[in-house]
């Protein structure tokens, strides 16, 4: 299995599952990126880890980011502003998504044989903690509250992820 087949493999919804909501379907990308930094620290403690392993989890961890950030930034984060929701919620959201990009783009020049490399995925792990957290906590809850229509959003967000799969793998 090609390393674009495992990234996809972990960014691709499972079907037959019931649509969720735009709010369901970030808090999924959430989880799914939260169990796949575990795994990398995981094994990445001490130094150790097969380098390849450590290259396919972060593949993993960086395509699952990139999607994400894409989806959020075309459809979410412009759904939300239009609802009314905090500005101020949404620019730092962008900033945050900037400086994970920086990483992501760093981890994707090196290998793991850079002295750098686990500290780059650990730092990229703690900027997007530290974002899930405020998302969920705050620009989640004011969505709730605006009058965004969260399955429409949803359903919109589910459809472009579609499509940015396709592209990763070249169909």
């Amino acid at each position: 299995m090609s390393i674009i087949d495992k990234v996809v493999a972990v960014v691709t919804p499972s079907r037959g599952e019931p649509e969720a909501d735009a709010i369901g379907l970030l808090k999924q990308d959430h989880d799914e990126v939260n169990t796949l930094f575990t795994e990398y620290e995981a094994l990445a403690d001490g130094g150790g880890g097969d380098p390849g392993d450590k290259r396919v989890l972060s593949t993993q961890i960086c395509g699952l980011l990139v999607v994400h950030a894409m989806i959020e930034e075309e459809i979410f984060y412009p759904a939300a502003r239009s609802a009314g929701v905090d500005a101020a919620l949404l620019n730092e959201a962008a900033v945050e998504h900037g400086s994970a990009k920086e990483l992501i783009a760093q981890i994707g020049e090196s290998g793991p044989s850079d002295a750098l490399y686990d500290a780059r995925v650990k730092v990229l792990g703690e900027y997007i903690r530290h974002h899930v957290k405020e998302e969920e906590g705050e620009l989640f809850s004011a969505c709730r509250r605006s009058k965004m229509d969260l399955a429409a959003v949803g359903t919109a967000l589910r459809k472009r992820k579609d499509v940015l799969m396709r592209k990763l793998r070249g169909q």
